[in-house]
């Protein structure tokens, strides 16, 4: 009970008692009470101004990592004899040192700071306010204010940089890059002989292929780099990323969409991503390090969720992606996904699927028991059977165990191109 309702009560039960019994020590009796009660609403501010300010030390962070924070309060209005600060605080982030909260008297004009550090997982936070409760200082009254300061801070997915990521889309953009295309040019790899034409540089003539012929020059035609369209598709579905005992791969796709991202990015592509949950998140595909700090705030936002409507891969919806262009498929898989990726392929599509490993990511958490390395091994050989299918369909797999690093599994298995991706003479 507030002491504003309790000395209320007071006073009004002496007079009450006073009333009816007549007793005039009962009405002096709630005298002081009653003086207690006006003092306190005389002293009380009727007009409470304060200005915020709030300053992160980093807007962008890792997980777990510590960003400080720093609140300037400066009060514009009347003297204020007791008042209790509280930075609101996001939910799922932690204080590690100093505090959100102070009691202080502050006059007018006065500047006070709070500093505080905090982190926390992936996500995106926006710190909004801050509240600050005013009481007088003998307690009677008390009034609370929340003042707007808005802050947004992303904490992005660990960021592993690829060096390279070999891709074949049938279609490729005007501007030049380092994805070959179908058509010969300025490049380095060879992409076929041709009759010579004047300007060609003499370092371009075969001379090999114009010895047998004593009237005509041949010069090698290179294959052109070119830049091309990239869609990621992130699993978020529920029932693919979230397995026994509330373990989930999510997060380890995540970190892989954000380094496939990055590396497309930086082979000059133009990459959009679409994250495919209870809901479509659709970033627009463009160029560039912008492109990069939308695509890693998408992916600091995203989440996992359990839709009817969105359950199944087929509903992906392929008019964002322009046509012939390569689509990349980050989930763990089910076998009702390979229907939709296969109808991908043959709308024309490159797919590839970079598929966090289930069965050894579920494995390493339950007992070594006979029963159960039994029933990894059948489950590993359906998913076995699903990869193989896909690949038989042209679809070009990655099936990473998340216990070995991303870069090093990348590197490895898609070092070079698989043979069907090859022109001739490359």
């Amino acid at each position: 009970m507030s002491r504003l309702i309790l000395l209320s009560l007071i006073v009004y039960g002496l007079l009450v008692a006073a009333l009816f019994t007549l007793r005039g020590e009962l009405l002096t009796l709630a005298i002081p009470f009653a003086v207690y009660l006006l003092a306190g609403f005389l002293r009380a501010p009727e007009n409470i101004h304060l200005k915020v300010t709030r300053h992160l030390s980093a807007e962008r962070a890792t997980p777990d990592s510590s960003v400080d924070v720093t609140v300037t309060v400066t009060n514009l209005g009347e003297t204020l004899e007791e008042v209790l600060l509280e930075d609101v605080i996001p939910p799922h982030l932690t204080v590690r040192f100093g505090s959100p909260l102070s009691l202080i008297s502050l006059p007018r004009g006065g500047v006070h700071t709070l500093t505080y550090s905090v982190a926390g997982p992936r996500g995106g936070y926006a710190f909004e306010s801050l509240t600050a409760q005013v009481n007088d200082h003998l307690a009677v009254t008390s009034r609370q204010v929340r003042v707007e300061a808005l802050n947004q801070l992303f904490i992005f997915p660990p960021l592993t940089r690829l060096r390279h990521v070999p891709i074949r889309p049938r279609r490729t953009r005007v501007y030049a890059g380092s994805i070959p295309a179908r058509a010969g040019g300025a490049g380095a790899e060879c992409f076929g002989v041709r009759d010579y034409q004047p300007g060609d540089s003499p370092r371009a003539i075969n001379w090999r292929a114009s010895a047998r012929h004593v009237d005509e020059l041949y010069s090698n035609e290179f294959q052109q780099e070119r830049v091309s369209d990239v869609g990621i598709v992130l699993d978020g579905r529920l029932r693919t990323n979230v397995l026994g005992r509330g373990h989930s791969l999510f997060e380890h796709s995540v970190m892989a969409a954000a380094a496939l991202a990055d590396a497309f990015l930086t082979q000059g592509n133009r990459v959009g991503l679409l994250l495919y949950a209870n809901y479509l998140g659709w970033t627009l595909p463009a160029y560039g390090k912008v492109q990069r700090e939308r695509i890693l705030q998408a992916l600091a936002r995203a989440h996992t969720g359990d839709s009817q409507v969105f359950s199944a891969l087929e509903h992906i919806p392929t008019r964002l992606f322009p046509p012939e262009s390569q689509i990349v498929v980050v989930s763990p898989l089910t076998e009702d996904d390979l229907a939709p990726l296969v109808q991908l392929r043959a709308l024309g599509y490159q797919v590839m699927a970079v598929s966090p490993d289930p069965v050894s990511y579920e494995l390493s958490y339950l007992p070594a028991d006979p029963s159960v390395e039994l029933a990894a091994r059948v489950v590993r050989m359906e998913r076995s059977l699903l990869l193989q299918k896909l690949q038989r369909s042209g679809v070009q797999t990655l099936d990473w165990n998340v216990s070995q690093p991303f870069d090093q599994v990348m590197g490895r298995k898609l070092g070079r191109p698989p043979m069907w991706t090859r022109t001739i003479g490359s």
